[in-house]
């Protein structure tokens, strides 16, 4: 994403050198000060990846679709979340190489950002990689559109090669970190109601542990 800052910072720079005005830094804190941007990620075997209301994750041909709408935020160097407009869920790799979505920002958000030598972009763990070869574990889709494990992801292949389409600059606060596993308090729901398992690897849910009938 860093390249992709470099076309916009100086297309605005311009703009404002031509307006008269002169860039302000942020003096309050709390105002947004991570600049990053609104796009669509493109991945080589012919999708766009996208991450559908109920929390799954897959790919999609349509190129307007709001679900397909990503904030790429800078939290490092070279090192991003990745945060669904629509949804305000962030993407996560967790150590069995399973992609799911979250609701707090955690280690398991952070993908490392690198440009791949035919100008694609690939998004590897920051945590996670293969114990014994070290090699890295990447976001990817399959032939299908389906959500790949990133132990299987090889980013040699076009299941990892993306190509972020921008479609405009955006300002962030610094998501603040949790723990992995930590969840977000919920209000307490009448016993007649129940909750939604937790969707992982392209929709499939996790579902709890059942103690055996006796």
């Amino acid at each position: 994403m860093w390249f992709l800052w470099n076309i916009f910072s100086k297309g605005t720079h311009m703009l404002q050198c031509l307006c008269g005005k002169s860039l302000k830094k942020n003096k309050n804190p709390s105002d947004p000060q991570l600049k990053g941007i609104v796009t669509r990620l493109y991945c080589r075997q012919g999708y766009y990846l996208q991450m559908n209301p109920d929390g799954s994750l897959d790919g999609t041909k349509d190129d307007s679709s709001n679900s397909s709408l990503f904030n790429l935020i800078p939290v490092g160097l070279r090192v991003v979340a990745i945060q669904s407009v629509k949804t305000g869920l962030y993407i996560a790799m967790n150590g069995e190489g399973h992609l799911y979505t979250s609701e707090l920002f955690t280690p398991e958000c952070k993908f490392k950002e690198s440009v791949f030598e035919n100008y694609y972009v690939i998004y590897s763990s920051m945590l996670y990689r293969q114990q014994e070869s070290g090699r890295a574990w990447f976001l990817g889709l399959n032939k299908d559109g389906q959500a790949m494990k990133g132990n299987r992801v090889k980013k040699t292949k076009p299941a990892a090669h993306f190509l972020p389409k921008p479609l405009e600059v955006a300002m962030y606060r610094e998501p603040s970190l949790h723990d992995v596993g930590e969840t977000v308090p919920k209000p307490a729901v009448p016993p007649s109601k129940s909750t939604e398992p937790a969707v992982m690897n392209g929709g499939k849910p996790v579902s709890k542990e059942t103690k055996p009938t006796t």
